[in-house]
């Protein structure tokens, strides 16, 4: 039998999987019964995990931070690593839009969204260097660049569904990959 722990963990993972799904399919200002009816748990479990809407988004946040983390680590000491991180970004916009527009809109001071972005810039900063090493990346990228690489992907907010999402990112990630590449570049 799963200790309390265990279960409150699970319960909590399954809110924060339909508040992902909702908010992905309907935007973040969806009725939170939405996230309660999809994770087929009570309100007050809810409540008891998130105490409101922005408590949700910003475990949201941190859940896909951490994901970030593990993937990094799953890829050990990959040369390619960063493009791999890159592609998954991507795939992040592409299937939660409405999450990645409203973590790009939040002010950048705001402790939380700083701290995502200063944690995924030190988690870059090893695939970064080995691509640099490996002569896969131009050697001037810089951890500081993760920013402004998540912002060109974002165009792919553009998209007014998955499949155009899904186009607009594929092309950045092309164009990307060229720039970081550096092949023929001029400097500014």
């Amino acid at each position: 039998m799963p200790s309390l722990r265990a279960d409150a963990a699970a319960r909590r993972a399954l809110i924060l999987d339909a508040a992902d799904h909702v908010f992905g399919n309907h935007g973040v200002t969806a009725p939170l019964d939405l996230v309660v009816e999809r994770a087929q748990v009570g309100r007050a479990t809810l409540y008891r995990n998130f105490p409101d809407r922005s408590a949700l988004i910003e475990a949201l946040l941190l859940r896909t931070v951490d994901r970030i983390a593990r993937q990094v680590a799953e890829l050990g000491t990959r040369d390619d690593a960063l493009f791999v991180l890159l592609d998954g970004m991507a795939r992040r916009i592409i299937d939660s839009p409405a999450l990645a527009d409203y973590w790009r809109a939040v002010h950048p001071d705001d402790p939380t969204v700083r701290g995502a972005r200063e944690r995924v810039r030190t988690l870059m900063e090893a695939p970064i260097q080995r691509a640099i090493a490996a002569g896969l990346c131009r050697p001037d990228l810089t951890s500081t660049d993760i920013s402004l690489i998540s912002g060109m992907l974002g165009a792919a907010l553009r998209g007014k569904n998955r499949e155009e999402r899904s186009a607009l990112a594929g092309r950045a990630l092309q164009l990307l990959r060229a720039g970081l590449q550096g092949t023929g570049a001029t400097e500014a």
